[in-house]
């Protein structure tokens, strides 16, 4: 090129023109090119349904932990009315005994109902084992890591036992 045929420094022809619009599509793809197409379309379909899953979940849980706080407030007034509760027994029973008499035999009963729920709760907490699969599985990992082991579980007899000679063919040939 000579220095007649630029412009500005660029060049007044262009080199090459593409003869086909590269954004088009093809009118015979590969099967290459639609395994490609359908697995980015599949893709786009999981992430999609990821996020549609992942947006209705934190809605419910959003509605869940405002059910809980009412739940949770309507519990708080409950308890503080138990006081007003245990207040009317004490009154009621003043009106056949001394006051300081009412008031006692009020305490005794919520003593002795908070020592029957706390044995019930010590009950239940007691018969807590913890998760024995899970710890006898993750006993077991060890043994399932070790070369060699399976193949001797495999060739035991039937009483759990090793065979004779574990390096035989299992088929018996």
């Amino acid at each position: 090129m000579s220095s007649g045929d630029r412009k500005n420094g660029v060049p007044s022809t262009v080199a090459s023109i593409p003869l086909v619009d590269p954004h088009a599509p093809k009118s015979d793809p590969s099967i290459g090119d639609l395994v490609k197409d359908a697995t980015a379309q599949v893709s786009t379909l999981v992430r999609a349904e990821v996020e549609l899953a992942r947006a209705e979940i934190t809605r419910d849980v959003k509605k869940g932990l405002t059910g809980s706080v009412f739940f949770v407030l309507a519990l708080v007034v409950l308890f503080y009315s138990t006081f007003f509760f245990f207040f009317f027994v004490a009154e009621l029973l003043d009106t056949w005994l001394w006051r300081w008499v009412a008031f006692l035999i009020v305490f005794g009963i919520m003593v002795v109902v908070t020592a029957i729920l706390a044995l019930f709760g010590y009950l239940k907490v007691r018969r807590i084992r913890g998760p024995q699969e899970t710890i006898a599985t993750v006993k077991e990992i060890p043994e399932a890591l070790t070369p060699g082991q399976s193949k001797t579980r495999a060739l035991g007899s039937s009483d759990g036992k090793a065979a004779a000679n574990p390096t035989a063919d299992p088929s018996g040939w």
